[in-house]
C-alpha cells in the first residue's frame, strides 16, 4: 500500500508539475500574441493618420528608404508571430512535455522558448521575403497606401492562385505535418538547445509552406487591415488544429477562386 500510495503521489506531482508548465508556457505565447496585436493595432491607427503624406509620397521612394523598409520588416515579423503562434501552441505545448517526460528537470521551459524561437525564426525569413515583395508592388504603383493591391486583376490572381495551391498535394503535405505535432516530434527529435532550434526551424518550415498562399492574401485587402488580418489568422488555426481539415480546405479553395473568378468579372 504504501508503495502505491508513493507511486501516486509521484504522478500527481508530475501532473501539478506539467500542468505548471503548460500555464507559464501558455501564459508566454499569449503574453507574445497580444502584444503583437497591439502593436499591429496600433502601427493601422498610425497609417491611417499618415496615409495622405504616403499618397502623396513617389512610390518609388517610399520603397527604397532605408528606414520604412525596415519597420515594414518590422511590421509583418510582428504580424507573421500574432498570426501563427496560437495556431503552433498545441505543438509548443505537446514539446515541453515530451522534454518533461524525458527527465529534462529544469530545461522545460527554457526548450519551450528555444523551440519557439526557431519557429518565429522561420516566420521571420518569410518576412524578408514578404517585405521585399511589398517594396517590389510598392515600386511598380501596384500597391495603394493602405498596402492594399491597386490592380484588381493582380488581386483576383491572388486570390485564385492561393485557392488553387490548396488543391495541391505539397500543401496537402505541410498541412499533415501542422495536424501531427505528434509524429513530427517523435520522429524529427533532437536533443539539447540547438535540437529545440532546428526542430522549431522545421516545424516552421513546414507551417510556411501549407500557409504562404494564405498571407499573400494580404494583399489584397490590405495588410495593415486588421479584420483581415484577424479572419486569416482564424483560418489557418481551424485548418491547422480542428477535424475535418480536408473539407475545410476544399470549402476554402472553392471559396478563394469564386472569389477571384468574381474579382475579375468586374475589371
Amino acid at each position: 500500500m504504501d508503495g502505491l500510495s508513493g507511486a501516486s503521489g509521484h504522478a500527481s506531482g508530475i501532473d501539478r508539475i506539467l500542468r505548471h508548465d503548460r500555464a507559464v508556457a501558455l501564459g508566454g505565447l499569449g503574453a507574445v500574441v497580444l502584444l503583437s496585436w497591439l502593436y499591429l493595432w496600433h502601427s493601422a491607427a498610425a497609417m491611417d493618420h499618415a496615409s495622405m503624406a504616403m499618397a502623396a509620397m513617389p512610390a518609388m521612394g517610399r520603397a527604397v528608404d532605408a528606414g520604412a523598409l525596415f519597420l515594414t520588416f518590422v511590421m509583418w515579423t510582428v504580424m507573421m508571430a500574432g498570426m501563427m503562434l496560437p495556431s503552433a501552441a498545441p505543438t509548443i505545448i505537446l514539446y515541453g512535455s515530451l522534454v518533461r517526460s524525458n527527465g529534462a528537470i529544469g530545461k522545460v521551459l527554457p526548450g519551450v522558448w528555444t523551440f519557439a524561437a526557431g519557429y518565429v525564426a522561420m516566420w521571420t525569413l518569410f518576412s524578408a521575403v514578404a517585405t521585399l515583395l511589398q517594396a517590389a508592388l510598392e515600386s511598380a504603383a501596384l500597391l495603394t497606401p493602405a498596402m492594399a493591391s491597386a490592380s484588381a486583376g493582380l488581386g483576383a490572381l491572388a486570390l485564385i492562385g492561393a485557392g488553387v495551391y490548396q488543391l495541391t498535394p505539397f500543401k496537402e503535405a505541410c498541412l499533415g505535418k501542422c495536424r501531427n505535432p505528434l509524429q513530427f516530434l517523435m520522429t524529427r527529435w533532437r536533443p539539447g538547445p540547438g535540437g529545440a532550434f532546428r526542430m522549431g526551424l522545421e516545424h516552421g518550415a513546414w507551417c510556411v509552406g501549407c500557409c504562404w498562399a494564405l498571407m499573400l492574401l494580404l494583399f489584397v485587402a490590405g495588410v495593415m487591415n486588421l479584420a483581415w488580418v484577424a479572419l486569416i489568422a482564424a483560418f489557418v488555426f481551424v485548418e491547422k488544429v480542428f477535424p475535418a481539415a480536408r473539407l475545410v480546405t476544399l470549402a476554402s479553395s472553392a471559396a478563394l477562386i469564386a472569389s477571384g473568378l468574381w474579382m475579375l468579372t468586374g475589371i
